[in-house]
Parts: C-alpha cells; structure tokens; sequence
C-alpha cells in the first residue's frame, strides 16, 4: 500500500460533485472508487488484514470458513481486490476452483502476482454485470467488504442468483452496527468531521445503497433477491492494538472519506485519532500504545432445502 501522507488530496468526480453541491451519480460512484483504488492499491487488504476477533481471526479468515474443503467446488470471490481471500482459500485447498471479479486494473494486478501459477481465474467487472459467469455455475459467492459500495444494489443480487447453482450459497461481510464496538462512533465522527471542514456536504450522500448498512434494511433485500433462501446476519468485532499513531493510520484507513483530505489536515486527523485511541494518555508519544476496534457483520444466504 502507498503511504498516504505522500498523497495530496484526492480527486473524484464524485469530491467535485460535492465540492459544487451537486448530487452525484452512479457514474460518479464508480469513478471515486477507481480513484482511490488506483492511488491507494491494497489498502483495503492493508486495514483488514490487521484486525482480529477474539477467535484470533481477521475478516478475510472468518469469511474463507464458510467454503468446505470439497474438491472441485466452484467459489466466486466478488469484488476480490488484491486477491487475499483467494490466496487464503487456494492455501488451504488446491483443488478448489476459484474465480474473482473486481472492477479495479490496479487491484486484480496484486492479486496475479500473489497467485501466479495457481489457476485462479481473475476477471475485470462490474458487479452488476458477471456476463463472463455462466448461469448455474458458482457453489459459493463470497464478498468481503465491497457489498456496501455497490449501488445500484440490485443488479448485483440478481446476477448473485443467477451465476449461483439452486444448492448454492451466498455470503458477504460488510459494516456492522457502529455501536457493536466500543469508541468506533468516536472515530467515525471525528474522521468525518475533518473531511466535513473540507467538503460540508461530505456524508450527506452514502457511498453505495445505505440499506446495507442496516441489518433489517439489508436482510429484506437479500430475500427479495432470493426469497426461498435462509437469511442470517451474525455480528462481530475485530481490534488491532499497537503503537497508536499505527492504530490511527489502520483505523483511518477503513473510511474512504479519509483518503479525502490533503496531507496536512490528514496530519492533524491522525493526531486527533490518535489522542482518543489511545490506551494510556500518560505515556509520550513514542511510547503510547492504541487499540481501535471495528464493528462488522456477516450475511450468509442459504437455500432453504427441504
């Protein structure tokens, strides 16, 4: 991942909209996660990957849990990014049959070198467009922490169903209720309230379908999309401790309106992060331990066969 201090603030069409308080778009979606995707590859992996629950396993470990060790099972990892899922999953059982599906060059780029000479199938797309998937092909759809930003919402169910076998199963990790984990309302606010100093109307306009953020919200959408599936949502907590301007750049790191701000006001975000991250206010600076935990949940669609 690039040191996003050396970055000046990012550029999208989707900040300019804003900036000019205009309502931006699809399009606009699209094009502002591109542009952080292309100038910041692997950071999603970066945050991730950091974080653990008290079973000691990070999002990407507790999502590659629900693929059973059957060989030749067919599993879609949606939105793959840099491909740590797909590595965590080829790792563990070569006789797999793995495909991925991300929209960003920069991130499928990472996940080629990392699994070169593993036969997994990399493609270049939407989510609401898996053309280069057949009907009735994938045993398990898997998405990590991209459902949220994918807007129209729609679509992507749809083409879920349709690539999905009738025994097939449909699972994907994404925010969960931010008073599940202990300060995570305090980080979040305060990193929105720097980007709001910049762009006011900055928030006002969810990234993706707001329905996915909520449980009950998000529930009815997935039985809409398959309404003869059993439909679980379980929540959980990851947590990272460490140096505490570490924690702060990792915290940060799992909201895309930090990547908003330019380097200078990003300095004074982190040391404001910092300061309420903290374990313990006494120590100096070099010597402060940080703790950030982060709410998620995981939906799991299952048929319902009788």
């Amino acid at each position: 991942m690039k040191d996003i201090n050396n970055q000046k603030g990012l550029n999208s069409i989707w900040t300019d909209s804003l900036a000019r308080n205009l309502h931006p778009d699809g399009n606009a979606l699209v094009d502002h996660l591109r542009t952080v995707h292309q100038e910041h590859t692997g950071f999603t992996e970066a945050c991730a990957s950091s974080c653990r629950d008290e079973a000691g396993r990070n999002s990407y470990e507790w999502l590659a849990e629900l693929v059973p060790d059957n060989e030749g099972l067919r599993v879609l990892d949606l939105a793959c990014g840099s491909g740590p899922l797909l590595k965590i999953l080829f790792d563990r059982n070569k006789n797999l049959n793995l495909k991925g599906i991300d929209m960003c060059p920069e991130e499928l780029a990472l996940a080629k070198t990392r699994l070169i000479n593993s036969g997994v199938n990399l493609i270049e797309s939407k989510a609401q467009n898996l053309t280069a998937i057949n009907d009735n092909s994938i045993d398990i759809v898997l998405c990590h922490w991209a459902l949220t930003l994918m807007d129209p919402i729609a679509p992507v169910l749809d083409e879920v169903r349709r690539v999905l076998t009738s025994e097939g199963r449909f699972a994907a990790l994404v925010d969960g209720p931010m008073n599940a984990a202990p300060g995570y309302t305090e980080v979040h606010d305060l990193i929105y309230s720097y980007v709001q100093e910049e762009i006011p109307s900055y928030g006002e306009i969810d990234l993706g379908d707001p329905r996915i953020r909520g449980s009950e919200s998000l529930s009815n959408l997935v039985r809409k999309a398959f309404p003869e599936a059993n439909v679980t949502i379980e929540t959980n907590v990851v947590s990272m401790e460490g140096p505490v301007t570490q924690v702060a750049e990792i915290a940060a790191g799992f909201f895309y309106a930090a990547f908003v701000l330019k380097p200078e006001k990003r300095k004074l975000m982190i040391t404001s992060l910092s300061n309420i991250l903290a374990i313990s206010k006494e120590s100096t600076d070099a010597e402060r331990q940080g703790r950030f935990s982060m709410p998620i949940n995981l939906l799991l669609a299952v048929p319902d066969i009788k």
